[in-house]
């Protein structure tokens, strides 16, 4: 099958604001591709950071940022490529006019595209996840590569994300993963918002918590997601189902957790709490460091008092308790 390669070229500030107009299109499926990701990769604040990166990366180091989509080579295609330009142009024109904020830039704001077939993108991302330690103890690891425990104390997450969103490698996911098991416990029952490849809910899993609920509304990540739970041998203890929070959800759990983006955080931190036993924790990533204050704001003024943030990179997580 052909594709349609949509390629939007930005600032990485930019990144976030074109992921949340094309949230807001009904389009979850995008590759970012972020020449800062390769310098923090680079500066190795831990020794377990890596310890070699093929050369192919460091090529992307000078990069633009983009953010890329593949739409089928038809004419709903075309639309939704046309659909994409059009949203780029008028979150461009509000750029230009100030609306949020001076100085700040999104880059050059233009869309390129280009018909490739799909043999010539589907995979190629694999060749970049490699095995990877994101905590102290927990690694994770594709499916397609091989790993051999370091120590007694190393647990191993395998995941292949398909479609879905997250190869546990990114900073808000390592957050989100230090939280959890500095706030979870062993009995707790935890609910785990925008499960994408599972990989939060079978963190909890190892951890050794056995109520665990992961929902998506993402059909695509709800199946990739229940593949890798039987994958890693959580099934028993590891449910995942369709479904927003905001609707249809009834479950109440001692932990909830959600790594997504800063405003779908801040529009869900009203819904939390519904889901929340009286005290429990509220995790949230996603978040970029500039707009901390606005998202813990936001989950203050929802009941909640927030009790640690935590830092890296240009990302953050927010741990808050139901007061």
């Amino acid at each position: 099958m052909n594709y349609i390669e949509t390629k939007i070229y930005t600032s990485r500030t930019g990144i976030e604001h074109i992921l949340n107009v094309l949230s807001e299109m009904g389009i979850e499926d995008a590759v970012i591709e972020d020449p800062s990701d390769i310098e923090e990769l680079m500066d190795k604040k831990h020794s377990y950071d890596w310890d070699y990166v093929d050369a192919r990366v460091m090529e992307q180091i000078h990069e633009e940022p983009a953010v890329i989509l593949y739409m089928e080579d038809s004419p709903d295609g075309e639309k939704g490529v046309q659909s994409v330009k059009q949203a780029v142009a008028e979150l461009k024109k509000r750029m230009d006019m100030g609306a949020f904020g001076q100085p700040l830039s999104f880059g050059r704001m233009e869309v390129e595209t280009k018909r490739v077939r799909d043999e010539e993108w589907k995979d190629k991302w694999k060749e970049f996840f490699k095995p990877a330690k994101i905590t102290d103890r927990i690694v994770v690891k594709p499916t397609w590569e091989t790993y051999e425990k370091q120590s007694e104390e190393e647990q191993i997450i395998e995941i292949d994300p398909g479609m879905a969103f997250g190869t546990g490698t990114h900073e808000t996911t390592t957050l989100c993963i230090r939280l959890m098991e500095k706030y979870g416990r062993e009995g707790d029952a935890v609910l785990d918002v925008g499960c994408g490849s599972g990989i939060l809910s079978i963190a909890a899993a190892l951890m050794g918590i056995r109520n665990i609920l992961g929902v998506d509304i993402d059909p695509i990540a709800v199946e990739v997601s229940k593949e890798n739970v039987a994958l890693n041998g959580f099934a028993d203890r590891v449910t995942i189902q369709y479904g927003d929070l905001t609707k249809g959800i009834d479950y109440r759990a001692d932990v909830v957790v959600a790594n997504l983006m800063a405003d779908l955080v801040m529009m869900l931190s009203c819904d939390v709490a519904k889901h929340l036993k009286d005290g429990g924790i509220f995790i949230s990533s996603g978040i970029l460091i500039e707009k901390e204050g606005q998202v813990s704001e936001a989950i203050r003024k929802n009941g909640f008092e927030v009790i640690e943030i935590a830092e890296q990179g240009d990302w953050c997580a927010i741990a808050a308790r139901l007061k």
